[in-house]
């Protein structure tokens, strides 16, 4: 069996071109030479006849022109063709390039149809949109609580700072109390030491009265007994003497008493002063701590009236977000279960339409093969007068007439079974093209959970994957994080 000639591509097709053009280079070459031998031996040989040398000479020129005539021909065309070939292999290229775009464009508008009519893909994008505003919504409370959380720190510092000078003031004052009290002690010290100055004093003087007294009791009574009579009047003088002083002695003392008791009572007027200022201060001290105390416990109150709002809060949207979760859960679930008794209904009625449809369609084929049966007989003996023919006639007419009508009913039965493979195959063509619109709504979904489900980790809804294998294709560390999550 002769071999199939081997069609050659461009590049062989340019060598072979190079190839031939070396050839024919090297010819000419080898003319030259040979022209130039010539001339030497032109030269050489004078003797020659010049009119046969200048003949050869012309046919050597005409030779070498024709030659160039024929290369440069040669080369015009093989450029005309390389550029013929260039430009076809362009245009198909460009039919190439515009076949794949068109390919790409169709594919494309196709996904498009797909992502825009497909329930499963509006679902999941809408699980998706539903867990991007979860997610925005619980950094908005996150937001909150960090704003309500600075302020109950900022609150607790200037607690903290009030509470601090408070205390620093209470103990300046306290330390201010205590000078006062060391002040006071050694004032009263100093008052007690006075007083019991004065007392003596007061006791020295009273015994030294009494003493005088005693002494002038004496010198009266020995007056009185030695020289009544002679001295009597020289003794009372002294005696009024005596009592004269005495007697300024006596208002001396008394308004040294008055003086000591008018200093005493302007001490203890100091000292009840002193006492009432220090009872203000006290009471002041006490009002102010009183205050301190109530402020420090309303700080307490406020932060953790805070602190339990912060927890309901949490609570709350805890609660909240557990219930819509579950609310979704159950919405799926119910839909899921509502999608596959539906399903199975459909499919159901499906399958009992289809049984009650083929059983129409048998039925009627039947009866349409029985009629026709009947008509082609009636009309192939009317037509042939089967009544006119004798018996054996009779029979062979009619055996060949079941016979034609036996092929008509056969021919009539394939194009049935014709039609039905048809439609079988247009089946057929419907679950592949359906395949296919399966496989892009599969690589659609996947291509969504990619894209955003590493970024709404902690908020995808229950039920967003189908399966295991869709964990396993968004890496080993989100399916680490999903589980954990999963488990709390």
């Amino acid at each position: 069996m002769a071999t199939p000639k081997r069609t050659l591509n461009f590049s062989e097709r340019h060598q072979k071109l190079v190839d031939e053009n070396l050839r024919r280079n090297l010819d000419i070459k080898a003319l030259k030479e040979m022209q130039t031998q010539v001339s030497k031996q032109i030269e050489k040989n004078k003797t020659d006849d010049s009119i046969e040398c200048r003949r050869f000479l012309r046919l050597l020129q005409n030779e070498q022109f024709e030659l160039d005539m024929e290369e440069a021909i040669q080369k015009a065309e093989e450029n005309k063709r390389l550029r013929e070939l260039q430009l076809e292999q362009e245009e198909k290229l460009a039919l190439e390039l515009a076949k794949l775009k068109h390919e790409s464009l169709k594919d494309e508008k196709m996904r498009q149809q797909v992502r825009e009519n497909s329930i499963e893909l509006r679902e999941l994008e809408k699980k998706l949109k539903a867990a991007y505003m979860n997610k925005e919504r619980a950094a908005q409370i996150a937001e909150k609580d960090a704003i309500k959380y600075e302020q109950m720190k900022r609150d607790a510092e200037i607690a903290k700072t009030m509470m601090e000078e408070h205390e620093r003031m209470m103990k300046e004052e306290h330390a201010a109390e205590d000078r006062k009290n060391k002040v006071k002690a050694l004032y009263c010290l100093d008052l007690e030491k006075q007083l019991e100055e004065q007392e003596r004093r007061k006791q020295e003087a009273y015994e030294n009265l009494l003493k005088e007294k005693l002494m002038i009791d004496e010198i009266v009574r020995k007056i009185y007994e030695e020289d009544q009579q002679h001295h009597l009047l020289k003794r009372l003088s002294f005696l009024q003497c005596m009592f004269l002083a005495s007697k300024e002695q006596t208002i001396w003392r008394n308004k040294k008493r008055e003086e000591m008791e008018e200093e005493n009572r302007k001490i203890i007027e100091f000292a009840n002063m002193q006492q009432q200022r220090e009872e203000h201060r006290m009471a002041k001290v006490q009002e102010n701590e009183e205050k301190r105390l109530q402020l420090q416990n309303a700080l307490t109150q406020k932060l953790a009236e805070m602190l339990r709002q912060r927890e309901d809060l949490e609570q709350v949207r805890q609660e909240l977000y557990q219930e819509e979760q579950a609310e979704i859960y159950r919405r799926q679930l119910r839909e899921k279960v509502e999608e596959k008794l539906r399903k199975q209904r459909e499919l159901k009625q499906d399958f009992e339409e289809q049984m009650a449809l083929k059983e129409l369609v048998l039925q009627a084929a039947k009866e349409e093969e029985e009629a026709f049966r009947k008509t082609m007989l009636a009309k192939l003996a009317e037509d042939d007068r089967i009544e006119l023919m004798n018996a054996q006639k009779q029979r062979m007419k009619q055996l060949e007439h079941r016979r034609a009508v036996e092929k008509l009913i056969e021919e009539r039965r394939n194009q049935f079974l014709a039609d039905k493979q048809r439609e079988l195959e247009e089946w057929q063509l419907q679950q592949r093209r359906q395949g296919c619109i399966n496989n892009i709504i599969e690589e659609e979904r996947l291509k969504l959970l990619k894209e955003h489900a590493t970024k709404l980790l902690g908020y995808l809804p229950k039920g967003i994957f189908k399966k295991e294998d869709d964990i396993d294709m968004l890496g080993e560390e989100f399916r680490k994080a999903y589980q954990k999550r999963k488990e709390i």
